[in-house]
């Protein structure tokens, strides 16, 4: 078979969640699949260090391009050019046409529910619109449909009643090798190099809503006006102007000196960051997954994470669940893990059962046997 695989994004220098479970489906599948033929498609190239070609693995540069036009005008055409079997889009949206059978990831389809499309940036605004736009147009003639929680696959399945059922599968994503406890000599070296302090909370978010920081502000808000909150919270990849905003929004300027922005970490350093936070916060307000809950549990870091969506499935009772919509609760929650030496460790004890129970291998497995059959269902 002529496999191609759309990853136009992990070659840029700031990889980030949908960009890291392509890298370890083509990772696995190049160790599994040395028969077939594979075309891994890429927009721009920034850092190609995550992925090198293979004798049955080619790595295919298309035009840079922005997203849409790539992916409309210049990935279809390729798929044509290079005469392949199946083409699997890992991101959540594909070509509207062509004749190649397509195989769509579909991570979720948050977008496609009641959202504001006025919040967040401009950027994902734009993005918001153009996955409404597609997905409800390439789900219907994908032959496959692969998701990466249970509860992502019923949102799925719901929204889309016209959908075979056995068409939409689950294929978890998995946690990296590299994520795993790290020694306190190389935690310390971390800690310096992006000048962290001795002790700190972990939270790692963006500025889409969803992630919620605006519900951790007002935790902190609420732990501090009661004296309960001794460390600060060290917060990757955040924005100055884009805090100062928000804290200016719930009058919670006299947080500022109590958070530590470090810029983006790069994924390979995060297992020392995890390894030396006291505990980590994850209370989305919706996850079709929650990587980073299994990355900071292999870390042996205790996690506090939401009661909804996909957390408490991939969380299991290794964690604190908490409303993530009622800032006092997660308050409750923080102040008991800063408090609780021995509750932390518990938490860090369990939390090394659940990454095992998710697999990149076995998702890759999964997603190698339906390309075959992928390509006798012809649109």
């Amino acid at each position: 078979m002529r496999i191609g695989i759309e990853a136009q994004r992990i070659f840029r220098k700031k990889r980030h969640g949908m960009d890291m479970v392509a890298v370890e489906l083509i990772r696995h599948l190049q160790e599994i699949d040395q028969t077939n033929d594979y075309f891994i498609f890429v927009n721009q190239v920034e850092d190609n260090s995550c992925i090198q070609e293979t004798a049955n693995f080619r790595i295919i540069q298309l035009k840079e391009s922005p997203y849409p036009i790539w992916e409309q005008w210049h990935l279809p055409r390729a798929a044509k050019k290079y005469q392949l079997d199946v083409l699997h889009c890992t991101s959540n949206t594909a070509p509207i046409w062509g004749k190649t059978p397509l195989v769509l990831t579909l991570h979720d389809i948050i977008y496609l529910e009641k959202i504001s499309l006025k919040s967040g940036t401009w950027y994902q605004r734009l993005g918001n619109l153009y996955r409404r736009w597609n997905v409800p147009r390439v789900v219907p003639r994908a032959s496959f449909v692969f998701t990466v929680s249970a509860f992502e696959q019923k949102r799925i399945q719901e929204h889309f009643s016209q959908i075979p059922y056995d068409k939409i599968r689950v294929v978890h994503n998995g946690v990296s090798p590299h994520f795993q406890p790290v020694s306190e000599e190389i935690q310390e070296v971390k800690r310096l190099e992006y000048g962290l302090p001795d002790r700190f909370m972990l939270f790692l978010g963006n500025t889409d809503p969803k992630k919620n920081l605006i519900g951790v502000l007002k935790a902190l808000l609420l732990l501090e006006k009661s004296g309960k909150l001794p460390l600060p919270l060290v917060m990757p990849d955040f924005g100055e102007s884009e805090l100062t905003a928000l804290l200016d929004k719930i009058g919670g300027a006299t947080l500022r000196p109590k958070i530590h922005l470090t810029g983006y970490i790069p994924n390979q350093d995060l297992p020392a960051i995890y390894a030396k936070a006291l505990f980590f916060l994850y209370p989305s307000l919706r996850e079709s997954f929650g990587l980073p809950i299994l990355e900071a549990m292999a870390c042996g870091c205790a996690v506090i994470t939401s009661n909804t969506s996909s957390m408490p499935e991939i969380a299991g009772d290794s964690a604190l669940l908490v409303d993530p919509f009622n800032p006092e609760e997660l308050a409750q929650a923080m102040a008991s893990l800063l408090d609780n030496e021995t509750l932390r460790k518990e938490l860090a004890e369990k939390g090394f059962q659940r990454p095992p129970l998710f697999s990149y291998a076995v998702g890759a497995k999964k997603v190698w046997g339906m390309y075959e059959q992928a390509t006798r269902m012809r649109p």
